[in-house]
C-alpha cells in the first residue's frame, strides 16, 4: 500500500481516548502528514488538530480521509457512510483500519469508481503473498517482541527508527499493524494475513537490504498470549531477526481481556524467544527491555527499570518517558564489537 498525504483524521463520536489511537500514533510520529481533525461530536477526545470538515481539509491540501478510530468488533457505524462518500465524492481517497471492509459497502465502491480514488483497507492486503523461505536476506533486523498485545512494541520500533536516524544510522521502519501503514505510508496488516502466509508477508515487507542497513520490524501479540501466539511466531521466524527488544507493561498482572491468564514472565518470553527465533536466524540476541511504566510515578520507575536492566545486564527504559538511547548505545556497541 502506498497512501497519498497528507490526511484527515476522522476521530468519529466516541469519548473513550482509546478509541481514537490510530489517528493519535499518526499525529504523534508523523505531525506532518495530518491536517485536520473531524469530531462527529465535542465528547470527542481532540489530538489537538484544527478541526475541520471536508472542504477545510481539502482546501489545506489533504487527500486522504482517514478513519482513525476503532470500535468493537471493527465494524464501520451506517452513520458514516454518506460522510465517507461525501469525501470521495470530492476527490479523497480513504483509509480505514477497520475489520470491515470498506469494498465491501456499495455505496462507497460506486462512489470510488465514479470519482476515481482510491480505497485503502488496511487490514486487508491485495498483494500476492508466498509462504515463508527461511532463506537468508542481507542486511540488519530488529523485532520487538511483547509479554502481551499493546505493550508499547509500534511506539518503541518508531522511537528506535527515530534514535538511530538522528544518529546517521540507516533504519528504515516495517509496518505490520493498520496505525503502522498510516504512520509510515505502506506495510501489511499481519493480524489479517493468513497463518499459512505471515512469515512470507513478512520477508516481503523486509527484504534484502544493504549490509549497514538495520529493518526495524514492528512486533504483534505475544509468542504466550493464548489468542495471538500464532501471528508472534510468523513475525518471528519471517523476520529472522539479529537482535530483539523486549516490550512490557509494569503492574499488568494479566493477559488483556483475559483475566483468567496470568502475565508471563519477562524471562520466559525470552528465552522462548531465542529459542524459536534460532530456526531462521543462527543466533539472535536481545538488546533491551522497553518497559511501559506509566503507573509509577517517574522515582520508581527509574528504580523498577534499574532492577530490570541489572536483572538482565540489558539496558532498560521507559520509552515515552525516557527514550530508547540506551538501547541505541547497547545495539551499536554488540555490533562494533562483533565487527
Amino acid at each position: 500500500m502506498n497512501i497519498p498525504a497528507p490526511y484527515m483524521l476522522m476521530l468519529g463520536d466516541n469519548k473513550d481516548p482509546l478509541a481514537i489511537k490510530t489517528a493519535r500514533g499518526i499525529h504523534y510520529w508523523r505531525p506532518e502528514k495530518c491536517v485536520g481533525q473531524m469530531r462527529l461530536n465535542e465528547d470527542v477526545p481532540s489530538l489537538g488538530l484544527p478541526d475541520m470538515n471536508i472542504d477545510t481539509a481539502i482546501a489545506h491540501g489533504a487527500k486522504t480521509f482517514v478513519l482513525g478510530t476503532a470500535n468493537a468488533g471493527g465494524v464501520l457505524a451506517e452513520s458514516w457512510i454518506p460522510l465517507i462518500v461525501s469525501a470521495i465524492e470530492k476527490g479523497m481517497h480513504v483509509a480505514s483500519g477497520l475489520h470491515q471492509r470498506l469494498t465491501d459497502v456499495p455505496a462507497i465502491v460506486d462512489a470510488a469508481e465514479d470519482a476515481g480514488v482510491e480505497l485503502f483497507d488496511l487490514r486487508h492486503s491485495t498483494q500476492k503473498l508466498d509462504v515463508g523461505s527461511g532463506v537468508k536476506r542481507s542486511g540488519k533486523r530488529l523485532l520487538t517482541i511483547g509479554t502481551d498485545c499493546s505493550v508499547g512494541k509500534m511506539f518503541t520500533t518508531l522511537a528506535l527508527e527515530d534514535a538511530m536516524k538522528k544518529r546517521a544510522l540507516s533504519a528504515s521502519f516495517c509496518a505490520t499493524g493498520q496505525t503502522g501503514i498510516l504512520i509510515e505510508g505502506s506495510g501489511i496488516a499481519i493480524d489479517a494475513v493468513v497463518s499459512d502466509f505471515i512469515a512470507g508477508a513478512v520477508e516481503s515487507i523486509s527484504p534484502d537490504c544493504a549490509p549497514d542497513h538495520w529493518q526495524l520490524i514492528e512486533g504483534q501479540g505475544s509468542l504466550l498470549n493464548p489468542a495471538f501466539s500464532g501471528v508472534t511466531m510468523g513475525l518471528l521466524h519471517g523476520a529472522q531477526p539479529d537482535v530483539l527488544v523486549l516490550c512490557h507493561e509494569v503492574n499488568r498482572d494479566h493477559i488483556r481481556h483475559m483475566p483468567h491468564v496470568p502475565m508471563p514472565k519477562m524471562e520466559d518470553i525470552m528465552s522462548l524467544a531465542l529459542r524459536l527465533g534460532t530456526l531462521t536466524n543462527p543466533n539472535p540476541r536481545f538488546v533491551g527491555v522497553a518497559i511501559n511504566t506509566s503507573s509509577l510515578n517517574e522515582e520508581d520507575a527509574i528504580n523498577y527499570l534499574k532492577e530490570v536492566g541489572d536483572a538482565f545486564n540489558l539496558p532498560a527504559t521507559d520509552p515515552v518517558r525516557f527514550g530508547v538511547e540506551n538501547i541505541v548505545d547497547h545495539l551499536v556497541t554488540v555490533f562494533e564489537d562483533n565487527a
